[in-house]
């Protein structure tokens, strides 16, 4: 009954704000989250760097990937710790790759990959977790490799969910015009479709498709990664690891690398994008890591356990400091600028 009341109320909370998101942050001023001045000119205004939308989803859609492993470990009796010494390490190589990936597949400097970041991640898991398990003494309980690849996979799958609302109110990662698409797609997504205003947004200095009809390919891609992942959630806390982690990388990687048809962003030159070759060897990494390590037996996972893990002081500051820092490091544009002035309201002197 813990595992339904939880994945529903998941659920129910994700419908809600994916609801909301695609209503409202399409609209020209949820890009520019705050501007902070920076240096003062000759006239008395400031030059000001802008802090985005999309640090504060994307730092929101981290913590809340970090609080679901944390969460599902601590259900197989993973002390927070030790999950937290394993997360460490993954996050310090995959949020510099976001940025990494991006460079070299992409060619700019001002931008960010999830898609890229992720398969570091699935890469350097396995290998992270069987260190981890030596350090600790761990290697026969819930650190094995399988049901923390298992665990990745979810968290990682409701991360990419969430943060597609930071691409929603930067408009990248944008999807087709309407109407360059066939006449059945037309039909199925009129009216359902995204418009971004403003000038700043990508898909209008990019793209020239302000005011246009896009297919909403950010919010298919939410739904389908997060779907994904209270599947994962329900299939690990059941103790199926292996089949948690099959679902979650078959139907998000494969996600991956059809919705790339259906953009109109640059994903890089070739027929088949990079991003599209990382998504298919993926999900091949991963089914064969999991041959290659075997489980041990170990007890069904304890939703309550899990939650208990999550709910005391050092973890939250933990997440608080994650979501802090990925704000700073991926909410700081680089593309907008901003000129900022003061002034006194006199009436209130």
């Amino acid at each position: 009954m813990t595992n339904i009341i939880l994945i529903s109320g998941l659920a129910a909370a994700y419908l809600v704000l994916l609801s909301w998101a695609c209503r409202t942050l399409p609209g020209e001023k949820w890009q520019v989250l705050a501007a902070m001045p920076k240096a003062k000119n000759m006239g008395g205004s400031w030059d000001g760097v802008n802090l985005t939308y999309y640090g504060f989803f994307s730092a929101t859609a981290y913590a809340a990937a970090a609080a679901l492993m944390v969460m599902m470990l601590g259900a197989l009796g993973v002390a927070p710790v030790e999950t937290l010494s394993l997360a460490a390490p993954l996050l310090l190589v995959c949020i510099p790759a976001s940025s990494l990936v991006a460079r070299v597949v992409e060619k700019k400097p001002a931008t960010f990959t999830i898609g890229g970041a992720s398969f570091v991640g699935l890469i350097i898991a396995p290998w992270i977790t069987l260190l981890i398990g030596v350090l600790t003494g761990e290697r026969s309980g819930g650190l094995q490799v399988a049901p923390v690849m298992a665990a990745l996979a979810v968290a990682y799958a409701f991360g990419e969910g969430l943060g597609r609302l930071a691409c929603i109110s930067f408009g990248c990662c944008y999807g087709k015009p309407l109407d360059q698409c066939s006449a059945l797609t037309q039909s199925v997504f009129r009216g359902r479709v995204f418009i971004f205003r403003g000038a700043m947004k990508k898909a209008a200095y990019e793209g020239g498709l302000e005011g246009r009809p896009l297919l909403p390919v950010q919010a298919m891609s939410s739904l389908v990664c997060v779907g994904a992942s209270l599947g994962g959630l329900w299939l690990f806390l059941s103790g199926f690891f292996a089949a948690a982690l099959w679902l979650v990388l078959l139907v998000t990687q494969s996600w991956r690398a059809y919705s790339e048809t259906l953009r109109r962003d640059y994903r890089g030159g070739g027929r088949m994008s990079a991003y599209q070759v990382m998504a298919l060897a993926g999900i091949v990494y991963g089914g064969l890591a999991v041959m290659v390590f075997p489980v041990s037996p170990l007890p069904i996972p304890k939703a309550s356990a899990g939650l208990g893990a999550l709910w005391s002081a050092g973890v939250l500051i933990c997440l608080e400091s994650l979501w802090l820092f990925i704000l700073m490091y991926m909410g700081r544009s680089k593309v907008t600028g901003a000129t900022i002035s003061f002034y006194l309201n006199q009436n209130q002197i």
